[in-house]
């Protein structure tokens, strides 16, 4: 194998570690502002000041509670082996954890049971595809499946899309060095899962365009 394209090696402890790094780097900043209300009402007891403050932490608390719940469906252990996940669930976490004032999430995917494992993949391509519109946009989650194979496509559209140079090689296990660092173990683990769930991800990249897809894999 080239030198660009090693195959990543990657002890089960280390990958804890770096997930753990992923999901504390995504919930540091709204408890960091939490932190940072609490101590305003401590120290300036000037109303206007307080009920920014208050407003401070409403938003920031329900900030981290969405990415929390988001983290636990899309990297931990939701459900038992082999369990099912609701797509509502799935859709709920999901408007939490991307849908702003500069980003829509359109969901065109039906309220079934899906397996964990294509329930998790799906959440982790759209974290992908709303991380490559760093300007903000929409992101359509579309899925169709018939019981026995389950079609993904997540699309994200805005004025600027730029997708990480290694992130299909992340996905599919590749790296120049035959590592990964927190920066790039969301990619990994994604194509880890799109394995577990025996799926196959592929990306389409345009100009203000990115689709991410997920396809049963062929052998």
């Amino acid at each position: 194998m080239s030198e660009e394209h090693k195959t990543i090696t990657l002890e089960s402890l280390d990958l804890a570690a770096l997930l753990c790094s992923r999901v504390c780097h995504d919930v540091i900043s709204p408890v960091g502002a939490i932190v940072n209300g609490i101590e305003v009402l401590d120290e300036d007891k000037d109303p206007a000041t307080q009920e920014f403050a208050l407003s401070l932490i409403r938003k920031s608390a329900q900030q981290a509670s969405a990415r929390l719940q988001f983290c636990r469906l899309a990297f931990g252990a939701a459900g038992s082996a082999g369990a099912s996940i609701d797509l509502g669930d799935a859709e709920q976490v999901s408007r939490s954890f991307i849908q702003d004032d500069k980003t829509k999430l359109v969901w065109q995917a039906p309220r079934l049971l899906l397996a964990k494992n294509k329930v998790k993949l799906l959440l982790n391509l759209i974290v992908i595809a709303a991380g490559a519109i760093v300007r903000g946009g929409t992101v359509t989650v579309t899925l169709s499946d018939d019981g026995t194979n389950t079609d993904i496509n997540v699309a994200a559209e805005g004025p600027m899309v730029r997708l990480s140079s290694h992130a299909a090689d992340l996905v599919a296990g590749h790296s120049g060095t035959g590592s990964v660092d927190a920066h790039g173990i969301q990619a990994f683990y994604t194509g880890l899962v799109a394995r577990a769930a025996g799926m196959a991800v592929s990306f389409d990249v345009g100009e203000n365009r990115l689709v991410v897809a997920a396809r049963p894999a062929t052998a």
